[in-house]
């Protein structure tokens, strides 16, 4: 397994484990609209990169799902933490953090839809004869 690849599935164990943290976080303090927000990013998006990471293993040397699992993960860590940044009080993580992550988050999920046009839609290449 390429270094890569090993990265989705533990971001993705990291998100899932963040994303209790903050939903128990958002339990306790009152108005918590933005925490329980980037609560439900980060579970959804720990499930999305533990099935991108389960894909990839079915098509070794497919770089796809690895791709964007990384770009997924990488949009939903900037989008989460600049609302619980905002969340806890501390402002935000920097200028335009949420816009740039909901992006990527975004267009990794459309990258997502060609990764699985491809691997799915496309027909394979017919049988050599000998």
């Amino acid at each position: 397994m390429q270094p890569a690849a090993r990265l989705v599935p533990l971001v993705a164990a990291l998100h899932g484990a963040a994303g209790v943290a903050v939903a128990a976080s958002a339990a306790h303090i009152e108005h918590s609209d933005n925490l329980a927000t980037a609560s439900q990013f980060l579970m959804i998006h720990a499930a999305a990169g533990l099935g991108l990471a389960a894909l990839a293993q079915t098509r070794p040397g497919a770089r796809g799902p690895i791709v964007v699992g990384l770009a997924m993960q990488a949009g939903v860590t900037l989008f989460a933490g600049d609302l619980c940044a905002r969340g806890f009080g501390y402002g935000r993580l920097f200028p335009m953090a949420a816009p740039i992550g909901g992006s990527l988050t975004l267009l990794a999920w459309l990258a997502l839809a060609g990764v699985f046009a491809a691997a799915f839609f496309t027909r394979p290449p017919p049988p050599q004869s000998r």
